[in-house]
Parts: structure tokens; C-alpha cells; sequence
């Protein structure tokens, strides 16, 4: 194997799965299990008004993207992912991630139609 970029960026994505991981399960335990909605539908890093409305699917979205990437890791340790594979799985659901936590933070505050209420 020649030390390429490729390879260098190939090593950076697989590394930086692990603390994206750790995070994502992370957000969901506390959820699910301590009860803790800080970290629920935040946009401008602020929680919505009613954030136990939309703790539940905030929780699962972590836990099924942190799950899927604890099979990729599983998967590339044992060998039984190729690189494509292993590599779509993951650019695939962190992008899906990415885009389904910026439509429930969006769809928590939804916004109001004509003159603002002072």
C-alpha cells in the first residue's frame, strides 16, 4: 500500500467515526434513558418550546445513525465490508443525519404567517 492522499483520507473518515459514534449514542441514552431534552431539535443552539414533542425522534435518528455506523466499524474491523461499501454506508448516513436533524429542528418551530405578535 503507497501512502497517498486517498489513503490518508481514507484513514481520517474511518478515525472520525468513532466520536461521531460515541456522540450520536450518546445523545440518544440521554434521551431515551436520562430523560435530558437539551440536546433535542436545537437550532441556533437553542432547544424548541416543547422539546418532548420531538424527543422521540430525535432519539431514534441518533441511535439508527449511531447504529449504523457501529456495523461499518464492526464491518471494516472483521473484513467483511469492501471499501466501497463501507465508505457509501458511511458518507451516506452522515449526510442522511445531517439533513434529517436540520428538518426536525425546523419542523419543531414551525413558522407563523403574517404580522408577528409583539
Amino acid at each position: 500500500m503507497v501512502f497517498d492522499i486517498s489513503v490518508a483520507m481514507t484513514w481520517i473518515l474511518f478515525l472520525a467515526l468513532f466520536p461521531m459514534v460515541f456522540i450520536w449514542l450518546r445523545r440518544a441514552w440521554r434521551i431515551f434513558f436520562q430523560k435530558d431534552y437539551s440536546e433535542v431539535a436545537l437550532k441556533g443552539g437553542e432547544a424548541p418550546p416543547d422539546p418532548k414533542k420531538w424527543a422521540p425522534v430525535t432519539g431514534l435518528l441518533n441511535l439508527g445513525a449511531g447504529a449504523a455506523l457501529v456495523v461499518v466499524i464492526v464491518g471494516v474491523i472483521l473484513g467483511y465490508f469492501p471499501f466501497d461499501t463501507w465508505i457509501a454506508i458511511a458518507g451516506s448516513t452522515i449526510w442522511i443525519k445531517i439533513f434529517a436533524d436540520f428538518i426536525i429542528s425546523r419542523q419543531a418551530r414551525p413558522f407563523a404567517l403574517g404580522k408577528k405578535k409583539k
